[in-house]
């Protein structure tokens, strides 16, 4: 079985540096736990918080699985005509907006946290 860190080392220059920002971000800062799920990275806290999808274009979507109920105040999150998911796209690491990021995916895993509790 792949693990995360080979999937992304499969990838090169600025597509590469994305996911490897973004999976230590996931599973250092936040704790969450990650695994290869439809062929993707998948970060889980008490269920699916959020996947990173690679383009062909070198553009790495960060997609937030129950993305149609988090707040989106920060402006990022786009939901391409999708019911549920939303997400953000990047093609390096100088355009990621750190802060709001953080914010974005703390909101996702309080609302993990919450729907477990209901």
């Amino acid at each position: 079985m792949i693990t995360v860190e080979s999937f992304i080392y499969q990838y090169e220059g600025k597509q590469q540096e994305v996911m490897l920002y973004l999976h230590h971000l996931l599973i250092k800062e936040f704790n969450l736990i990650d695994k290869i799920r439809y062929k993707i990275p998948f970060y889980d806290y008490k269920s699916w918080i959020c996947y990173q999808n690679p383009k062909r274009n070198g553009v790495v979507e960060l997609a937030f699985t129950k993305g149609n109920k988090l707040s989106n105040q920060q402006g990022l999150l786009e939901s391409k005509g999708r019911k549920q998911v939303s997400s953000i796209e990047f093609t390096s690491l100088a355009e990621i907006p750190k802060q709001q990021l953080k914010e974005i995916i703390h909101e996702a895993i309080l609302l993990d946290e919450y729907e477990k509790i209901k």
